[in-house]
C-alpha cells in the first residue's frame, strides 16, 4: 500500500480546502478559548489543537484506509467499490449540507445570545465538525490519499465535541440529576457506616456538620474529562476495535464511581470537623482527575499488551497489485481504470465550495453582529422612576446587581423592594428596571434572561399559571400585555409580572428553553440594533388584585409611561 499524498502534490480545490479548514479551525479556537478559561469543565481544552494535529500525524502513518476503487481494484471488487462510493457521497452531501445548516443555526444564536453563549460555542463547534468529516470524506478517497479514513482520524473531529461548551438547558439537567444521584448514594453509604444523616435536595445534614453537593461537584467534570481520555487513549495506545469499545465504554461509569468516592470522602471529612472547603475540595477533585486517567492508561497499556503479537483487525493486510492494463489471474481479474460514481475533480470542487461559503456566512454573522453602540443616547434615570419612599412600606434599594452586568450586557440596573406586616402576614413587592442603549445588545440576547430561565438555578420553583400572558390594569389605567409567572422557594411564593421594550414598544416574549423559538426571536429581531431597550420587572407574594390600586404601582406606571409603558 503506497504512503498517503504529501500536501505538495494534492489538487488545488483540495489543497483550498485545507488551507479553509485550517482557518475555520483557527476561528473555532479563537472563540472556544474563553470558554475553556472561564469553564473548569473545559480546561482539558487547551490541549485540543495540539492533540488535533497529532492524532492527524497518527493517522497518516496508521491503518491506511482509503474508500472507492483505484488501479489494483479487482473485477469482483468493482461494484463493492463503487458501492462504498455512493455511501462516501451521500454522507459528504449529508455532512456538508447539516454542517452549513447548523452553522447558519450559530450565527443566529449569536445574533441572538452573543458570541460568548454556551448555546452559540456547542451548535458552531457542531458544524465544525460536520465540516471536518466531509474534508475527511474527500481526502480519504483513494483519489486524494491525503487522510487516511482510520480511527486516529475519527477521534481527531469527535474530540473537539468534548471540547465545546454544553448548551445550557442539557447542562442543567445533567447536573441536577448527577447532583441528586450523588447525593442519594452518599446518603446511602453513610447509613450503612452507621452515620446520621438526613437530606434535603442536593444538601446532607449531618450531625455537627452540613455539606451541599454543588454543580462543580455533580460529577460533570470527570465525565467529559474521563471520556476525552479514553477517546484519546483508545486512538493513541491501543489498537484492536474491541480494546477501544472497552476503554471507551468503561470511562464514564469510572469517572462517575471516582466522583461518588470523593464526594464520600469529604462528606466523611466534614463529619469529623474537617473543614472541607479550599484545600480538601481542591486536593480531591485534582486526585480524582489525575487517578482517573492514570487508570485509564493502566487499561489501555494491559489491552494493549495482552493482545501484542496478534495482527490487529484494524490494520490493512491487503498485498499491493501492479499491472500494466489487465491481467488475468486465475479466475480474478484486475482492472486498470475503474469506473467512479463522481469524478474526483467534481467532489473537491463540491467540498472547497461550501467551505468556502462556511467562511463568508461567518464574516457575514461576525460582521452584522458587532456591536454598533450610540453611547451619546441619553439614559433614563432609572432610580427616579422606582419610588424612594412609600407610605407604610419599609423600601430598601439593591446594592449588589453590579454583578450581573456582565452577563446582562449592561451597567443600568436598579431594584427596590417594598416590604410590610398586615393583618394577613408580610406583603412584599419588588420593582426592577434594566436599561439597553440602541446597539448595546440584541433583543433575543435580553430576552433570554427572563425569570423563567435565570430564577430556576437559583432555587426558585417554577409553578404552572393559567395564563402565561395577562393584560393587567393598574388605578385605571390598562397596561401592555404583560408576561406571568409564578414561582415558590420553600413555602415563599413569588408572582412576577415583567414587560419587554424595545423602541418604546412591548415586544412579544419567546420560551428561553426552546431553541427554535430563539432561532425564530433572532430571526425577527436579531440584526436589528437601532432601539433602545427596557425590561420591566413587578414581583411580590401576593397576586395583582391585592396591589393594584397601590399608589407605589401607580406612581411607578405613570412615570414608565413616558418609556412606552
Amino acid at each position: 500500500m503506497s504512503p498517503p499524498a504529501p500536501f505538495t502534490r494534492l489538487p488545488l480545490a483540495t489543497k483550498l480546502s485545507a488551507v479553509l479548514l485550517v482557518a475555520l479551525t483557527l476561528a473555532l479556537g479563537l472563540l472556544l478559548w474563553p470558554h475553556w478559561q472561564q469553564n473548569p469543565d473545559l480546561s482539558h481544552g487547551y490541549f485540543m489543537p495540539v492533540i488535533f494535529l497529532l492524532l492527524l500525524r497518527e493517522s497518516r502513518s496508521g491503518s491506511l484506509r482509503f474508500h472507492g476503487a483505484d488501479r489494483s481494484s479487482r473485477i469482483d471488487h468493482l461494484k463493492q467499490a463503487q458501492r462504498g462510493e455512493w455511501v462516501a457521497l451521500t454522507s459528504l452531501l449529508a455532512c456538508l449540507a447539516l454542517g452549513l445548516l447548523a452553522l447558519a443555526a450559530g450565527g443566529l444564536y449569536a445574533a441572538s445570545l452573543g458570541w460568548s453563549h454556551d448555546l452559540v460555542g456547542f451548535t458552531l463547534t457542531f458544524s465544525f465538525v460536520l465540516l471536518l468529516a466531509a474534508g475527511l470524506l474527500v481526502f480519504s478517497s483513494t483519489s486524494i490519499r491525503f487522510i487516511p479514513f482510520n480511527w486516529s482520524a475519527v477521534t481527531a473531529i469527535a474530540l473537539w465535541l468534548l471540547c465545546a461548551p454544553i448548551p445550557p438547558g442539557t447542562y442543567s439537567r445533567l447536573t441536577l440529576g448527577l447532583q441528586l444521584m450523588v447525593t442519594e448514594n452518599v446518603l446511602r453509604s453513610l447509613h450503612l457506616l452507621g452515620i446520621a444523616a438526613v437530606r434535603h435536595g442536593n444538601i446532607l445534614e449531618l450531625g455537627g456538620a452540613t455539606v451541599g453537593i454543588e454543580e462543580a461537584c455533580s460529577g460533570v467534570r470527570s465525565l467529559i474529562s474521563c471520556v476525552f481520555a479514553g477517546l484519546l487513549f483508545s486512538a493513541s495506545l491501543v489498537r484492536r476495535p474491541w480494546s477501544r469499545v472497552l476503554l471507551i465504554g468503561l470511562s464514564p461509569p469510572l469517572a462517575l464511581v471516582m466522583n461518588f468516592i470523593r464526594s464520600l470522602t469529604l462528606t466523611l471529612l466534614a463529619n469529623s470537623g474537617v473543614k472541607i472547603e479550599g484545600f480538601w475540595h481542591d486536593l480531591t477533585g485534582f486526585a480524582v482527575l489525575g487517578v482517573t486517567a492514570a487508570l485509564l492508561v493502566g487499561l489501555a497499556l494491559l489491552l494493549e499488551r495482552k493482545n501484542s503479537g496478534q495482527p490487529s483487525a484494524g490494520s490493512d493486510q491487503r498485498p499491493e497489485v501492479r499491472s500494466q492494463g489487465s491481467e488475468v489471474r486465475g479466475q480474478e481479474s484486475v482492472v486498470s481504470s475503474p469506473s467512479t460514481v463522481v469524478p474526483a475533480s467534481l467532489v473537491s470542487r463540491l467540498l472547497v465550495s461550501s467551505l468556502a461559503f462556511a467562511a463568508v456566512l461567518v464574516l457575514f454573522f461576525y460582521a452584522n453582529t458587532r456591536p454598533a453602540l450610540h453611547r451619546d443616547a441619553p439614559v433614563p434615570d432609572l432610580a427616579a422612576i422606582l419610588p424612594s419612599a412609600a407610605e407604610g412600606w419599609q423600601v430598601e434599594t439593591a446594592r449588589d446587581l453590579y454583578q450581573f452586568s456582565g452577563v446582562l450586557h449592561t451597567d443600568h440596573l436598579v431594584q427596590r423592594t417594598y416590604t410590610r406586616m398586615t393583618d394577613r402576614g408580610p406583603e412584599q413587592i419588588i420593582l426592577y428596571l434594566a436599561y439597553w442603549r440602541p446597539g448595546q445588545a440584541s433583543v433575543s440576547l435580553v430576552s433570554s434572561h427572563t425569570p423563567d430561565a435565570c430564577w430556576p438555578g437559583s432555587g426558585w420553583e417554577a409553578v404552572p399559571v393559567a395564563d402565561p400572558r395577562v393584560v393587567l390594569a393598574v388605578g385605571r389605567r390598562r397596561l401592555a400585555e404583560a408576561e406571568s409567572r409564578s414561582f415558590l422557594s420553600g413555602d415563599f411564593p413569588q408572582n412576577v409580572w415583567y414587560w419587554h421594550l424595545y423602541d418604546g414598544h412591548s415586544i412579544t416574549q419567546q420560551s428561553t428553553n426552546s431553541p427554535a423559538a430563539l432561532l425564530r426571536l433572532a430571526w425577527r429581531y436579531g440584526f436589528r440594533h437601532d432601539g433602545d431597550q427596557l425590561f420591566v420587572r413587578v414581583s411580590s407574594n401576593r397576586p395583582w388584585a391585592d396591589l393594584a390600586h397601590e399608589p407605589v404601582l401607580e406612581t411607578f406606571f405613570t412615570r414608565l409611561q413616558p418609556l412606552g409603558l
